[in-house]
């Protein structure tokens, strides 16, 4: 009797489902912001990211501490973050937009130049040092952990021993551009995959060298901007 008075009342009717909540990405590209960076190797993170904003039809806006655009992709929300704190400051814009956003550490990527790979390498890491990086370090020392995935694009290191901050703030060479530009779009694919898939999968689909061979670089376009803000 009691049990059919309970379903007259709806007591023990099922419950749905709570929806969950939704699975949000930070995906952020270091560069430097002005137009004297643009086109640089150390902006590498930044064009990366404006690709992105391009396959996916969204524009970046003006938010705290950088630009914002966002996209949504097979159930998750991948806010891109270009910061405005220049590179020895990032931790600064990422701390901010993991707390704002309420998003877990091992959902953040950061897209970072690399000397230390050839041109056109990238290489998906899932933690790992700041390899001499001011970016890096400056997130590593905010966040308090170096337990983030980061997307390492190299640029190579065609630089003369003291020449490394002209090299790394210099404009892309034209045979530069056009081994990266494949790369870059692969990286975009990159991306929405370490959401889906996971970072171990898509480590093993990505992590690849390049096939181009490099040329010779010539010498020109080479940025004397100080290295403050590297």
């Amino acid at each position: 009797m009691l049990n059919v008075l309970n379903r007259l009342l709806g007591k023990n009717k099922p419950q749905k489902p709570k929806q969950t909540d939704d699975v949000k990405y930070l995906i952020v590209g270091l560069g430097n912001i002005g137009p004297d960076y643009q086109n640089t190797r150390h902006n590498i993170g930044f064009m990366v990211l404006d690709h992105i904003a391009r396959e996916k039809d969204v524009s970046f806006e003006p938010a705290r501490y950088g630009d914002k655009a966002t996209f949504r992709f097979k159930g998750r929300t991948f806010i891109l973050i270009k910061p405005s704190t220049y590179m020895n400051l990032s931790g600064k814009a990422i701390h901010y937009w993991l707390a704002k956003e309420k998003i877990p550490v091992e959902n953040l990527m950061v897209i970072v130049d690399d000397v230390a790979l050839p041109l056109g390498t990238i290489r998906l890491k899932a933690k790992g040092s700041d390899g001499g990086h001011n970016g890096l370090a400056s997130i590593i020392s905010i966040l308090g952990t170096n337990l983030f995935p980061r997307l390492r694009f190299g640029i190579g290191d065609d630089f003369t021993k003291g020449a490394q901050v002209h090299y790394v703030l210099g404009k892309w060479e034209p045979w530069e551009l056009e081994i990266i530009q494949p790369v870059i779009q692969k990286c975009g694919d990159l991306i929405t995959s370490f959401a889906t898939i996971g970072i171990e999968r898509t480590m093993n689909f990505f992590n690849t060298k390049p096939k181009a061979d490099k040329k010779n670089q010539s010498e020109d376009n080479i940025s004397d901007k100080p290295s403050e803000n590297a």
